[in-house]
């Protein structure tokens, strides 16, 4: 009977020591954490993240959403431009130095209106045979859509083709000039000779809307893959042999002025437009002169004109065509229009290949308008009028900051002493 009550009291024991240890554990692991309780009220799918701000440390502020900044737009680059060599016209340096290709054109009536020439950075025009002149255009950035008519080569062209290096495109020739082009010469070192008998119809065509010999043309694109046919270097590196300057403003221009040069079958004439410093072109017969290359027609205005006097005389090749030599080296007398101003100029050329080069009278060389030059030969003697425009009154010479080329010796610049001067003035050298 002893055992019961010993039993009883190590049962009661036994009960006291676990509510003891229970009461222990709950005081050790502690209260649940608000956290837990919630989530444990939690839906399954709040529990589980769903964006960037319940990804954010639980111990602080959720951060606002912010938006990826767009990536800064690199600038284009500021195209590189540097001067055309022969008329001074801001082109790419690969322009600038693509070879230089010259193309003789007829200037007979029935060639007339010709194609091409408003995109040549240079025109020559002199005195052929029988009273006609002749073409020569000189394409360096000019990319014209139709070139021609195309015709015969001549000895003194050849020499300003040579100035170049030019390939000197041509139909034939006079025996002078064909004896140099076939030669060594006519490959590179004095021009590369382009001869439609050797290279058309691949480079140079007839047309079936005009009479031969008057149908001979190409285009700017036929023009440069003539420069390969020919085997002659695509890149130059040419230096300028004339300075150019830009437009002065246009209230500092004259208004009005004309030139008139004569030729035995084409009278050539120019009027001064002040509103885009150019020199409107009129030949005999047709009147205003147009380039009907383009699909639509252009008129023919350059920005400067030279009158260069030379000495000519009958080529006595036996031909008995009346074909001309001229004395293309040397020195002579020269008029430079520019900006509508005139400067009594000095031309000189050292050699077949030197550069003509044009002089004031002070010695410097002379500032041309940046843009296309028509150079007019004429035999000394020529009568060639001009009529200088009227600057206004309030009107001072272009300062050098306007770029104005009245800063450069020797420049056609419109300044009151050189211009104003209203009535007929006739130079015959």
């Amino acid at each position: 009977m002893r055992r019961v009550p010993a039993l009883i009291l190590v049962v009661l024991a036994l009960a006291a020591g676990v509510g003891i240890g229970l009461f222990a554990g709950r005081a050790v692991m502690g209260p649940p954490s608000s956290s837990a309780v919630a989530q444990s009220d939690a839906s399954p799918s709040a529990s589980l993240p769903t964006d960037a701000a319940s990804l954010a440390p639980s111990g602080g502020a959720s951060a606002a959403p912010t938006d990826t900044p767009a990536p800064t737009p690199t600038p284009a680059p500021t195209p590189v431009l540097v001067p055309d060599p022969l008329d001074g016209v801001p082109v790419a340096p690969g322009v600038a130095s693509r070879h230089v290709v010259a193309v003789m054109i007829d200037d007979l009536w029935a060639a007339r209106p010709q194609s091409g020439l408003s995109a040549a950075s240079q025109v020559w025009q002199a005195p052929a045979e029988g009273g006609i002149p002749r073409y020569m255009a000189l394409f360096s950035e000019g990319d014209p859509p139709s070139v021609g008519p195309i015709r015969s080569s001549r000895l003194y062209f050849i020499a300003w083709a040579a100035e170049w290096n030019a390939v000197y495109a041509h139909v034939g020739g006079s025996p002078q000039a064909l004896s140099l082009l076939n030669s060594s010469q006519g490959r590179g070192s004095v021009v590369w000779n382009a001869d439609e008998f050797i290279y058309g119809p691949a480079y140079m065509w007839r047309i079936k809307t005009r009479f031969a010999p008057h149908n001979v043309y190409t285009d700017g694109a036929h023009l440069l893959s003539l420069v390969k046919a020919v085997h002659a270097p695509a890149s130059v590196d040419y230096t300028a042999h004339w300075q150019f300057a830009p437009d002065p403003s246009p209230a500092q221009l004259p208004v009005g002025g004309s030139i008139t040069v004569p030729y035995p079958q084409n009278t050539i004439s120019y009027t001064y437009q002040q509103s885009t410093n150019s020199y409107l072109r009129t030949v005999s017969v047709e009147g205003k002169e147009y380039d009907v290359g383009p699909a639509t027609k252009v008129r023919i205005a350059p920005k400067n004109v030279v009158v260069i006097y030379m000495h000519f005389g009958p080529l006595n090749d036996g031909s008995h065509k009346n074909r001309l030599e001229a004395q293309f080296t040397g020195s002579g007398q020269a008029l430079v229009f520019s900006n509508g101003g005139v400067v009594k100029a000095t031309w000189k050329k050292a050699s077949m290949t030197a550069p003509t080069l044009l002089y004031g009278p002070d010695g410097q060389p002379v500032t041309l308008t940046i843009g296309q030059t028509f150079v007019q030969v004429v035999p000394v003697g020529t009568v060639v009028t001009y009529k200088l425009g009227t600057v206004p009154a309030a009107a001072a010479s272009p300062s050098p900051a306007d770029g104005a080329s009245s800063a450069a010796p020797g420049a056609a610049s419109p300044s009151p002493s050189s211009q104003g001067a209203v009535g007929d003035w006739r130079l015959v050298f």
